[in-house]
C-alpha cells in the first residue's frame, strides 16, 4: 500500500522478562489484528541465522497500518493503555519508529 504506515518498535524487557512480554503481547494480539486499518502486527526476536542480533531480551514489533489516523486510534486505544500498563515494570527501554514506503 503506497500510503500506508510502517512502524518498527524496539522493545527491550528487563533481564529475564522477555517470556513476560512476550506473553502480554499474544494476550492483546487478537484485539489489535482486530483495529481498522491493521495490516501487519507481528512481535519477533532474533533469529538464529541473525547476523546482528538485537539481544536475548528485546522483541521487535514489525507493523503496517493503512494510514497515519488508523496508527494514532491504535495507539490511543483503550487496549493499548491497558498493554502499556501492564508491561510497565517489563519493559526498560522502547524505541518506536514510524516509517513511510519509500
Amino acid at each position: 500500500m503506497p500510503n500506508s504506515v510502517h512502524v518498527v518498535a524496539v522493545l527491550e524487557a528487563k533481564p529475564g522478562k522477555r517470556d513476560a512480554l512476550l506473553s502480554a503481547f499474544a494476550d492483546n494480539l487478537a484485539a489489535v489484528l482486530a483495529e481498522k486499518g491493521c495490516i501487519t502486527y507481528a512481535p519477533s526476536t532474533d533469529h538464529d541465522a541473525t547476523q546482528v542480533e538485537y539481544g536475548e531480551n528485546t522483541v521487535v514489533v514489525v507493523e503496517e497500518w493503512a494510514t497515519l489516523d488508523d496508527l494514532k486510534a491504535h495507539s490511543a486505544a483503550p487496549h493499548m493503555a491497558a498493554f502499556s500498563a501492564t508491561v510497565s515494570d517489563i519493559v526498560s527501554r522502547r524505541a518506536i519508529h514510524i516509517l513511510k514506503p519509500a
